[in-house]
């Protein structure tokens, strides 16, 4: 099963396996805060182009505009965000709307093909706003994310430690809006499930505390 709505250049290492992505709102604040602090110095460099600091990661959540940009993430079972991407939109009266992307990984969850899913879903996004360019800046010592923008068939401009990829966009049709709908309703029908998953074990878990609490109680009176 293969994505539509997309370029077909892209194409990505998971294709065959429906992933569920998720569009993130404000209420996800706080899991976005604990994916990026959970990057290694290097991740973080990577994913901002220079050393982020704590700080600087805070300062860029609170920048966050949900209003403007739309930001995806891939949830785990635990509902931890284990990837997330971030579609900033530049919209400029009297000049074609662009975007800038840019995408971040937790170290277990590599290999799956995440970064390229959740570019593919943005690129899906950008096309039926009407968006003409997207714009990926990277370290050109970041091959994950040279790799992706390559197979879409972007250009790419190598300045020294510095990369920059343009993506242009064909304009949106039907199979891109249905097909964004469809993807929507299914991500957030898996995140649900979860939630109702979690939930369960998580009552399960206390149900358990509670009985070992009680059979400590009745040894101690035993004793």
């Amino acid at each position: 099963m293969r994505i539509t709505g997309v370029p077909q250049g892209l194409k990505s290492d998971t294709e065959g396996v429906l992933i569920p992505i998720c569009p993130l709102n404000p209420e996800h604040l706080p899991k976005i805060k604990a994916h990026l602090l959970a990057l290694s110095a290097h991740d973080r460099y990577l994913r901002f182009g220079y050393a982020a600091n704590d700080e600087h990661i805070t300062r860029y959540i609170e920048g966050l505009n949900f209003d403007r940009d739309e930001i995806y993430g891939i949830f785990n079972r635990n509902l931890d965000i284990v990837a997330m991407a971030h579609l900033a939109l530049m919209q400029t009266p009297g000049r074609p709307s662009s975007a800038e992307f840019g995408v971040s990984v937790l170290a277990y969850a590599r290999g799956r093909g995440y970064g390229a899913r959740l570019f593919e879903r943005a690129v899906m996004h950008a096309r039926n706003e009407k968006v003409s360019q997207i714009y990926i800046h990277a370290l050109s010592e970041n091959a994950p994310m040279i790799r992706i923008t390559r197979k879409s068939g972007a250009t790419l401009e190598r300045d020294g430690s510095e990369t920059e990829a343009y993506l242009r966009l064909p304009k949106r049709d039907l199979d891109s809006r249905v097909t964004e709908l469809v993807v929507d309703q299914y991500a957030k029908a898996n995140y649900s499930i979860k939630e109702d998953a979690k939930r369960f074990w998580d009552f399960l878990s206390k149900v358990q505390e509670i009985r070992q609490g009680v059979r400590a109680g009745r040894h101690q009176s035993a004793e």
